[in-house]
């Protein structure tokens, strides 16, 4: 019998745990090596489009995401200095039977619990926490991973999942984040301490000058996700940390009363300053890759880094199974249809930031233009990102 394959994933947040299933369906065992204590997530709510259910279903885990998601009926984006609606996409049976999927909101912790669920069903997927990685190296038939304890792991190829800070990718590539200068609020508020006319079933973006405002249900409208960003007077490292609502509302001067009133709700806020990097054209090496936020972290504007990262894991899947086995060109195959399309996202995504953040004459040609478009219009502009195929996206590259 053939030797088994063996790959160390390196980091247990979605995209992780995505790629570790990716990888056992091929029949590849998997050790997966978190630094955190425990395999979780923080943060709140986060937006999944159609192609993010493309991927959970391939990846076997659809049906976990869809119990715990709410399904949205629109995507309404707001002008929030004058309470008037920019723009409303219905997001309904015809938007799903467009794209073959739904539109939803979903909370962090439900999604990585609907993918851990099928990661801990998985007998090929073992578990190290506490585990943080500080190097690897790559020999002549296999990888090397050493941790600061000094322990190390063996493995015939291995994937950094491990962030915007990636350890493996700056054994890989070297580079540095990219600050961008926006800093992001997130919390949780209760359905009850939500107002009334703001308890909408969509994720409504609230425009701002150099600021803006988001807000869903999750958990079936027993929580709202509360999400604000805007550019910062100071000079941000990239980081987390506890914030205030003090700085919050120090930035939303001049806007309309009805979304600013939800900046007193939140009891704790989270504080990010945000990164990206610039795109690449090579993620890894030999036996060695990276997938999700190391290999292109973006900012939140179209919602779409999870999306992403549940992309590449199934890309990856069926990269390794078109190359049968040999898992250094499966990389190459993997990076070749992969690349171009996170790069067009990020760089897509830096320019709805700038969009949504518009200001003067801007804004008001921007309301302007959208106002006019059709709901038809709309979808096509989307196809590209909400219709993604896995398997027509390689046969582009073959």
């Amino acid at each position: 019998m053939s030797k088994r394959n063996t790959a160390i994933v390196v980091g247990g947040g979605i995209g992780g745990l995505a790629a570790a299933l990716a990888l056992t369906r091929q029949g590849i065992e998997v050790q997966l090596l978190e630094q955190a204590a425990e395999i979780g997530e923080i943060g709140a709510g986060i937006q999944l489009g159609p192609n993010a259910f493309a991927a959970l279903d391939a990846l076997g885990v659809g049906k976990r995401a869809r119990d715990c998601a709410v399904f949205t009926d629109h995507i309404i984006m707001m002008d929030a200095v004058d309470n008037t609606e920019v723009v409303r996409i219905e997001t309904g049976a015809d938007f799903r039977r467009r794209f073959n999927g739904p539109y939803a909101v979903i909370h962090r912790a439900d999604i990585h619990g609907a993918i851990l669920a099928g990661v801990q069903d998985d007998p090929l997927i073992s578990f190290r926490t506490s585990t943080h990685v500080e190097s690897f190296s790559q020999t002549a038939d296999g990888v090397e991973v050493r941790d600061q304890a000094g322990n190390l792991y063996k493995a015939d190829i291995v994937i950094g999942c491990d962030g915007v800070k990636s350890v493996i990718r700056e054994n890989l590539i070297g580079d540095s984040p990219r600050v961008t200068g926006h800093v992001v609020y997130r919390a949780v508020v209760d359905r009850e301490n939500m107002p009334e006319d703001l308890r909408i079933n969509a994720p409504v973006l609230w425009a701002g000058p150099r600021c803006h405002l988001v807000h869903y249900p999750l958990r079936a409208g027993e929580q709202y996700n509360l999400v604000v960003t805007f550019h910062s007077r100071e000079q941000e490292v990239w980081g987390v940390r506890d914030g205030s609502k003090e700085e919050v509302l120090s930035y939303f001067q001049g806007i309309h009363e009805r979304p600013r009133q939800l900046l007193d709700r939140p009891t704790s806020w989270r504080r990010w300053a945000t990164a990206d990097r610039e795109p690449v054209e090579k993620w890894g090496t030999g036996r060695a890759t990276l997938l999700g936020d190391a290999a292109h972290p973006m900012s939140q504007y179209m919602a779409q880094g999870a999306c992403m990262a549940l992309e590449d894991s199934v890309i990856l899947g069926l990269a390794i199974a078109r190359s049968r086995g040999d898992l250094i060109n499966a990389f190459k195959l993997y990076e070749s249809v992969r690349i171009p399309r996170t790069a067009r996202v990020l760089w897509s995504t830096r320019e709805m930031g700038r969009i949504y953040h518009a200001q003067g004459v801007e804004r008001t040609v921007r309301n302007q233009l959208w106002k006019d478009t059709s709901q038809e219009r709309f979808c096509e502009n989307l196809t590209w990102l909400y219709g993604w195929d896995a398997e027509k996206s390689l046969q582009i590259v073959s």
